[in-house]
Parts: C-alpha cells; sequence; structure tokens
C-alpha cells in the first residue's frame, strides 16, 4: 500500500464505523422508548457505546424470541462466534457486531460479560419452566451482565488512548447488577401473558400459566423494590452524565413498579402495563431538575469544603492495560 492509499483506506473504513453505529442507533431507535430517553442524558461517546451494547442484545434476543423455530440455536450459536471473532480482530461484518466489538474493546468489555449473556439466550430455547437457581442464573446473564456492560461504557467515555481501562469497584459493581436485574423482573411481569401463552415460558419460581396468586406478586415486587433500592444506593458512584441518565431510567421504572403494584395478578397476567410518552417525559423533567439541583448543592460544597466527588469517574478503579486500549478508538 503505498503513503497516498492509506489516507484514503482510513478514511474508508472511519465510514464503516460510523455505518455500523448509525446501524445500532437505529435499533435502539426502532424497539425502545424508555432505554432510548436514558441515553440522550449522555456524552456522545457514551451514548454511541450504549446503542451499540443495546443493539447486539437486542439482535440475540430477536433470534430466540421473534425468529425461534429449528434454526434459532444455530443462528444464535453463529451470532455469538460473530461476536467473539470481532471482540478479538475488532472488525465483523456484521454492522451491530461491529459496533458492539469497537465499542468492546475499547471499554474493557470481554468474555465474563458476553459469554454469560449467550448462555442466557440459549436457555430461552430449550429452558421453559424456571426453578430458583435457573432464574437466579437467567437473571445474571440475560440482564446484570448487561448492567456491567453498561458499566464499563460509563467509566470509559472519557478515557484517552493509551490510559488503562477503568474498573469499578465492587459497591458500584453490585449497584449495576442490581440495575440490570430490576429491569428485567419487570419486563417479566410486563411480558407475563405473552411469555406464557405465546412462547410457552415461566420465568418466576413457582408461579404458573395462570399467572402469581397475591402473595406471590408482592413478594416478586418487594425483590425488585430491594433491587432498585441497591442501585439508587450506587448511583453517586457513577459519573456526572452516567448518574442523570441512570437516574432517569430508574424514575421510569419506579413508575413501572408502582403501576404494576396497583395491577391485579389476574390483569397483570392480561395486559402489558405501559407508562405513557406524556408521563416519561415528566418523569424525565423531574429527574433532570433534581440532578441539576444536587449538582448546583455539590458545586458549593466544592466551593466551600474545597472537594468535589472525585473527578467524575466515580466508583471506578485503574486497571492494568490488557491490550486493548486503542482497538476500538474512534
Amino acid at each position: 500500500m503505498t503513503a497516498t492509499q492509506r489516507p484514503v483506506r482510513a478514511a474508508s473504513a472511519a465510514l464503516y464505523d460510523r455505518t455500523a453505529a448509525r446501524a445500532s442507533r437505529a435499533v435502539l431507535a426502532g424497539y425502545s422508548t424508555s432505554f432510548g430517553l436514558g441515553t440522550r442524558l449522555l456524552g456522545p461517546r457514551a451514548r454511541r457505546d450504549i446503542e451499540a451494547v443495546y443493539a447486539l442484545v437486542r439482535i440475540a434476543d430477536e433470534v430466540v424470541d421473534t425468529r425461534g423455530g429449528d434454526d434459532a440455536a444455530a443462528l444464535l450459536d453463529e451470532l455469538e462466534a460473530q461476536t467473539a471473532r470481532a471482540m478479538a480482530s475488532g472488525y465483523s461484518t456484521n454492522l451491530v457486531v461491529h459496533a458492539f466489538a469497537r465499542t468492546a474493546r475499547r471499554t474493557g468489555i470481554g468474555a465474563a460479560e458476553v459469554d454469560p449473556f449467550f448462555a442466557s439466550m440459549r436457555a430461552d430455547l430449550t429452558v421453559r419452566v424456571h426453578d430458583r437457581e435457573s432464574y437466579l442464573r437467567y437473571v445474571y446473564g440475560s440482564a446484570e451482565v448487561v448492567g456491567l456492560m453498561c458499566l464499563q461504557v460509563f467509566l470509559n467515555a472519557d478515557r484517552a488512548p493509551g490510559e488503562p481501562v477503568r474498573r469499578p469497584d465492587a459497591a458500584t459493581v453490585d449497584g449495576a447488577r442490581a440495575l440490570g436485574a430490576a429491569f428485567q423482573k419487570i419486563n417479566f411481569l410486563r411480558d407475563l401473558g405473552a411469555d406464557a401463552g405465546e412462547l410457552g415460558r415461566l420465568y418466576f419460581p413457582g408461579v404458573g400459566p395462570e399467572g402469581p396468586t397475591d402473595a406471590q406478586l408482592a413478594a416478586i415486587l418487594d425483590e425488585i423494590g430491594d433491587d432498585l433500592a441497591r442501585a439508587r444506593a450506587a448511583l453517586p458512584r457513577l459519573p456526572r452524565r452516567a448518574r442523570a441518565a441512570v437516574a432517569a431510567t430508574l424514575a421510569l421504572y419506579d413508575t413501572l413498579l408502582a403501576d404494576l403494584a396497583a395491577t391485579p395478578p389476574e390483569r397483570v397476567l392480561a395486559t402489558r402495563v405501559r407508562v405513557s410518552t406524556p408521563r416519561k417525559l415528566g418523569v424525565l423533567a423531574r429527574t433532570l431538575a433534581g440532578e441539576a439541583a444536587d449538582a448546583a448543592r455539590s458545586r458549593g460544597g466544592a466551593r466551600s469544603g474545597g472537594h468535589g466527588d472525585g473527578g467524575g469517574r466515580g466508583g471506578a478503579t485503574r486497571a492494568q492495560d490488557d491490550g486493548r486500549d486503542d482497538g476500538g478508538a474512534a
């Protein structure tokens, strides 16, 4: 390759990267309003990375939920293999996988998160009724590790090329896992009728196709409330913009949880509880106002006390360079 050809090739590669990012953005825009609203509070880099994480997760979910059929397992295996290859090489002919791999390489997402995720997706093809052990394993792989992927994005959003990947501390990890678990369990409740009737899946241990009893629903709601409380306790440990985005999404799911708690068990089975767009916007506005007030108080305390919030990196520690620092840098 000549010196003249190199800039042309670099420009083409950058165009491919941008196109892959746009593909992931389109997936998020097409499938989720609640998640999409939260991402708007992030900076451009973190927003692109979260869109990439969401898109891969959504595509895998579509394979097992929408496509299904005899070839679903093979399709999921191929998607997992594409993802592993792209995470190693930094390139994929699948645009969604390409965008995810760039994000993973830049932020330190690895097999520890990706492998359990695909294991849970694969379980959807074979496991119809969960006991407590398989339920916890499924929630970890399908949701808690997604929370950990998002956490890696948040902590490394402003990481410079060559700087070691930032890793979370234990308290921040616990909050991220709890957040993912709460979101998943709320969605289990919202999709209870469709999961049981259309897909033949019963996620909540002991809850049959007829839906939960009053006592079972109360116990599930209490469990979700505990998860949300753990997630909320970790909020101050997140970088500022990530904190605002997660707080907004938490507030939306608090609203969903309250609506579910006010819904009789038989209606939970028959109706998917939703938050209307005007209510979502109202929740978002109130959350932003609260975050702005907290930030103003923090700035005032920093001026008077001479210290702030630790530079905005949240509950992060500095890890050793794992050799993937610059592989996905734009």
